[in-house]
C-alpha cells in the first residue's frame, strides 16, 4: 500500500488503471446563523444527508462538535478510477459552496492507491 497525495490534475499516470483508490476529503464549514449546537446539528445533518444521497459517499462530522458555528466533515470515496474520485470531490465542493445555510471555509483531499498485485497478510487465527 502506498499513500499518495494528489492535487487535482497532478496524478503522475492519469491513464493508470488502479485496482482500488480511496479518496478522503476534509471539509470545514461555517454556519453563521447557528446560535446553538442544536441549530448547527440541524444544518450539518441536512447537508451530510444530502451529500450522501446525491454523491453516494460516506460522510461524518469529524471535528469541532462543540463549536456552534463551525464543523468539519470527513468524506470517503472508494473507486477504481482516480478521475471519478476527483469529479465527485469537485461536485461536492460545488454543492457545499451553493448551500445557503453554510459557507465552505476550506478543504483538502488525499488519495491512497491500493495496487492489485499488493501482497495481503493473512491473520493468524487460533481456534480452541
Amino acid at each position: 500500500m502506498r499513500a499518495l497525495a494528489y492535487s487535482f490534475g497532478s496524478c503522475p499516470h492519469p491513464a493508470l488503471i488502479l485496482n482500488m483508490l480511496v479518496s478522503v476529503a476534509l471539509f470545514e464549514i461555517h454556519i453563521p446563523y447557528a446560535q446553538s449546537l442544536k441549530e448547527k446539528r440541524m444544518v450539518v445533518k441536512g447537508l451530510r444527508d444530502r451529500i450522501r444521497n446525491k454523491f453516494e459517499v460516506s460522510v461524518a462530522e469529524v471535528a469541532l462538535q462543540e463549536l456552534h458555528q463551525r464543523a468539519r466533515l470527513g468524506i470517503a470515496i472508494v473507486t477504481s478510477d482516480g478521475g471519478n474520485a476527483e469529479t465527485i470531490i469537485e461536485g461536492i465542493v460545488r454543492f457545499v459552496e451553493s448551500h445557503a445555510e453554510a459557507t465552505l471555509t476550506g478543504w483538502q483531499t488525499e488519495m491512497m492507491e491500493f495496487e492489485d498485485a499488493a501482497p495481503l497478510g493473512v491473520p493468524n487465527i487460533q481456534t480452541s
